[in-house]
């Protein structure tokens, strides 16, 4: 179904062209029928709010396109993104298994569409299928090594160009393809800055010292890593 934004709205699970790629979609019929009967379905545009940090769990959003971008704020108001979630994430997972208000706020950076499944519904879902009790477990895992490495590279790294660096690295690891590896740069100089813990001004001066040193090269919205191996030496010096 043609939705707004040029997205297809992936309303049925059973039939998703995409369900085999993702990690919590990929499960047995029978779950992926109770999957489709107590979720539902939205469009978001950009910038939309699914949920607020603070906020009482009301259930958990499953991605199916586009991405939204996790951060945290403190009370001066300065601001730290946390992920960037791509699609197949289950966001506010943590939040609803434990009942404790949502840990971030989550925002879609680009239109997207996202399946929400209320609290009660989960948790019955997760009692009657053991298999989907485990994937669970496995994002809660993978979300525990996303937290520390966020922490070490805020807390461990000596300078701004080191988190860039290791920035760079993760993204060219995640969605890098090509030679030189090619990254499909959607974050503003403001959010890459809320990434690594530092200001909008440093994030402008860092690229336009990793171009004169020939680390990377941005033609439009395309940011090429034309050094890997000079950036993975900042990194571990």
């Amino acid at each position: 179904m043609r939705a707004p934004y040029g997205l297809n709205i992936l309303d049925n699970c059973l039939t998703c062209p995409v369900r085999e790629e993702h990690v919590f979609c990929n499960l047995p019929v029978a779950a992926v029928q109770k999957l489709n009967d107590i979720k539902s379905t939205a469009v978001y545009p950009k910038s939309a709010m699914l949920f607020i940090e603070g906020q009482q769990p009301r259930g958990v959003f499953l991605l199916c396109a586009g991405r939204a971008k996790l951060s945290t704020s403190s009370a001066e108001g300065k601001t730290i993104i946390t992920k960037i979630s791509e699609p197949g994430d289950v966001l506010g997972i943590n939040a609803t298994i434990s009942n404790r208000p949502y840990e971030v706020t989550a925002e879609m950076i680009e239109p997207g569409q996202a399946n929400f499944i209320a609290r009660d519904a989960l948790l019955h879902f997760l009692r009657e299928h053991g298999e989907v009790a485990v994937r669970i477990a496995e994002q809660l895992s993978r979300n525990y090594y996303t937290a520390y490495e966020e922490i070490r590279t805020l807390g461990l790294s000596t300078s701004p160009s080191e988190k860039f660096a290791k920035l760079l690295l993760g993204w060219s690891n995640a969605t890098g393809n090509g030679d030189p590896l090619q990254v499909k740069l959607t974050l503003t100089h403001e959010e890459i800055a809320e990434m690594i813990g530092t200001t909008r001004e440093t994030v402008s001066r860092l690229f336009s010292e990793f171009k004169k040193r020939q680390l990377v090269q941005l033609k439009g919205a395309t940011l090429f890593i034309r050094n890997k191996t000079a950036l993975q030496k900042m990194v571990n010096s």
